[in-house]
């Protein structure tokens, strides 16, 4: 195969084998915590659970939270953040019948804060415990969840761990949408380059369940160092590195489980409140990189369609075949490795084409300063065009 850089279907091509040498060597450093328990110490863990109208997703994270076979002390904190749906009564049960639970009715939001943010610093101060573990309320955990993250944690003598989660997608809205973020950390973060040399920028964390050291979290300022970031799990990863700590990416999938969004509705507002942030509200990169992708992934079919339709077009058909091959086996792999059901590869030029306006739709609510979030209009960050 010949390539010539003038030759824009080239550039496609040579870029998607690209992202999928960086997916083929992830699928190697994307590990699974450790199955061995034999450590010398049990360091005493917080669960820190946020909560903010989560009455539908409570019952089933706390339960699960319960049934934890972890041999140290383990102490769950629940934080109901101005919930109005009935939150606040479900940890007050749970507290109720198990000494290890904890409820906090959290603080008036201060200004300059996120919601979240704040009830998670509320959270860390109130306990003593080792090691700090952010849950979302939407998530579930195996029994042995917290002993093998612990686990891995002391051997691998790592400051901050984050685990994927297997995510539940049970509408089509979650089926097409919700895979891009997953599927864009193992295309685009080597993920062994990262561990290596850690540079902060190719840092990649996720808030759903994080495993940090009492002691590094304070050191790197907490939440109230990231308090107006949207994006507080890779701020907060990116701190970490920052400061020289040592931090870890790995599967967890069959360890946690989550259901982020349930209607099409939730997952185009999540999607919006976090997709410019992930560029630290750079303009006109965020716009290049959804230029790129729209470019990359949909002008072969593009192509195709021309060529179906008998319309003339100066492209090749062959190497847009090529392309669309290479984004299929792209896709498949990651897909197959995140659990995500394959089918769902078939469907990747929606996954691309959606993400992308929904990016446009996000950078425009930015730049209004209309952003939202469960009813809280959020801190609107500087704007930056490069």
């Amino acid at each position: 195969m010949t390539f010539h850089w003038s030759d824009p279907q080239d550039g496609i091509l040579l870029f998607l084998l690209v992202l999928l040498a960086i997916a083929c060597s992830n699928l190697w450093f994307f590990k699974r915590p450790f199955a061995s328990f034999r450590i010398s110490h049990w360091p005493q863990v917080a669960l820190l659970i946020p909560a903010r109208n989560e009455a539908h997703n409570l019952p089933q994270c706390l339960e699960s939270v319960s049934q934890q076979d972890y041999p140290g002390a383990l102490e769950v904190w629940v934080l109901d953040d101005d919930s109005n749906d009935g939150t606040g009564e479900i940890a007050t049960q749970f507290a109720a019948k198990d000494s290890r639970f904890h409820y906090l009715r959290g603080l008036p939001l201060p200004e300059g804060w996120l919601g979240k943010h704040w009830a998670c610093q509320q959270l860390a101060e109130a306990t003593k415990a080792e090691i700090l573990l952010f849950l979302d309320a939407d998530t579930t955990l195996a029994p042995s969840a917290v002993q093998k993250a612990v686990a891995t944690f002391e051997l691998d003598q790592i400051d901050l761990l984050s685990l994927v989660p297997y995510e539940v997608m049970q509408t089509w809205g979650e089926r097409l949408i919700q895979p891009f973020f997953l599927w864009a950390m193992l295309a685009f973060y080597p993920l062994g380059l990262a561990f290596r040399l850690r540079w902060a920028d190719l840092s990649f964390t996720i808030g759903q369940f994080l495993l940090i050291r009492r002691q590094t979290y304070f050191a790197i300022g907490g939440h109230a160092a990231i308090r107006s970031i949207v994006v507080d799990d890779l701020a907060l990863g990116r701190n970490t590195v920052r400061a020289g700590f040592r931090w870890r990416l790995m599967d967890g999938g069959e360890l946690v489980r989550c259901r982020m969004y349930r209607s099409w509705r939730e997952v185009f507002a999540g999607f919006a409140k976090n997709l410019f942030a992930v560029f630290n509200y750079r303009v006109l990169p965020f716009l290049f990189v959804l230029g790129w992708l729209g470019w990359v992934f949909l002008q072969p079919w593009v192509v195709i369609g021309m060529y179906g339709l008998g319309i003339p077009s100066v492209f090749s058909l062959q190497k847009a075949l090529e392309a669309v091959l290479t984004s299929l086996t792209l896709f498949g792999l990651i897909y197959a490795r995140l659990r995500i059901p394959v089918y769902l590869t078939l469907f990747y030029p929606f996954t691309i084409g959606i993400s992308v306006l929904i990016g446009l739709y996000s950078c425009i609510l930015t730049l209004r300063g209309v952003s939202a979030w469960k009813g809280r209009r959020l801190v609107k960050p500087r704007i930056r065009w490069l």
